[in-house]
């Protein structure tokens, strides 16, 4: 069995994350036993809402455990197999974590998921086509559920999220604006995403400029809002809203380090009648086939053409990480482990 070079989280942050949070480590593939196949991971996945696992306290999911592989999604190729229902060369897309390969029980419900790699590259599994481009349909499709005609925003644009919510919100009939940080950022947006307009944080550091761009870019106001960031956007976004708009609270980024996030007017979901709903796309599996099945069409149509950041190699995962967080990514960030 092959050695396996794997990233642990050895420590706990204490304010920001660090690359001294983590260990490189060696360790022996388990021999197989029934039901089980090993996975040789191909890319691994880097996604924000693995920081807040890093902390000990309470939140959705239990802390990832320190002095074990951390966790994430995987994809790959079963290199050997004792399960009749994979054989070796199927193409695989599981939660192996941050490691080179992963044994794993082929019986268990949902541990693994053949994919066809025909029209969609296997690492889009990870991003428009796996568990972002799911959170990007669910939070639009059952939370903002928008009519044609209506606007809709969504922060983070052009990350693996941000460009799945924008083919399928203009499938939808919708008018859809993006924040993202940086001019390279919005024009990747709106040249190759398909966004109708996208604001650059940068330009805007404040709750004013954010809300006067807001005003210029959604002339008819906001009916629907996609978050994965908070702070002063968040505040922004709400001075802009219509009645009854909706908001799909994904994300809250700006205080994954423990800063607390308070809303600067929250009188405004009294006044415009918002509906607020935090979800966890996790928690709803049984839309998955549903949206995964629209979202491999898209990228097979080439309505959807999502972009890759990737960092090589299993040594480089925590400094890629580091650099999601700070927003130096550009799309999906993944590592390339073969």
């Amino acid at each position: 069995m092959p050695t396996n070079r794997q990233q642990h989280l050895d420590n706990r942050p204490e304010g920001e994350a660090v690359a001294g949070n983590f260990k490189l480590v060696t360790a022996e593939t388990p021999a197989l036993e029934d039901h089980q196949v090993l996975v040789r991971h191909h890319y691994l996945s880097l996604d924000p809402y693995m920081r807040g696992r890093m902390n000990d306290s309470k939140s959705y999911a239990q802390p990832q455990p320190l002095g074990q592989v951390m966790q994430g999604g995987t994809v790959g190729e079963v290199v050997e197999s004792r399960n009749p229902k994979y054989a070796v060369g199927d193409k695989v897309v599981g939660f192996g974590g941050w490691q080179e390969y992963s044994v794993v029980d082929g019986n268990v419900v949902g541990a693994l998921r053949k994919v066809d790699t025909t029209h969609v590259p296997l690492s889009h599994y990870l991003g428009a086509v796996g568990m972002p481009g799911v959170t990007a349909w669910y939070g639009l499709v059952k939370i903002i559920a928008p009519k044609a005609g209506e606007t809709v925003v969504v922060t983070a644009a052009s990350g693996a999220v941000g460009s799945a919510f924008a083919a399928l919100a203009k499938a939808r009939g919708c008018r859809v604006v993006g924040i993202a940080g940086g001019a390279d950022k919005c024009r990747y947006a709106t040249e190759e995403l398909g966004f109708d307009a996208c604001i650059d944080y940068k330009q805007h550091p404040d709750v004013k400029s954010m809300s006067q761009a807001l005003k210029e870019a959604c002339p008819d106001g906001i009916d629907g809002y996609f978050e994965n960031v908070g702070g002063y956007i968040f505040d922004a976004v709400l001075l802009r809203t219509n009645a009854f708009a909706r908001v799909a609270l994904c994300g809250m980024i700006a205080g994954y380090d423990g800063a607390p996030l308070p809303l600067a007017n929250p009188a405004l979901i009294l006044i415009n009648r918002l509906k607020i709903e935090g979800f966890i796309v996790s928690e709803h599996m049984e839309f998955w086939p549903e949206a995964l099945k629209e979202l491999g069409g898209l990228v097979a149509s080439g309505k959807l053409r999502p972009r890759e950041s990737v960092a090589e190699g299993i040594a480089a995962a925590p400094e890629a990480f580091l650099g999601l967080l700070k927003g130096r990514n550009f799309g999906k960030q993944l590592v390339k482990l073969v």
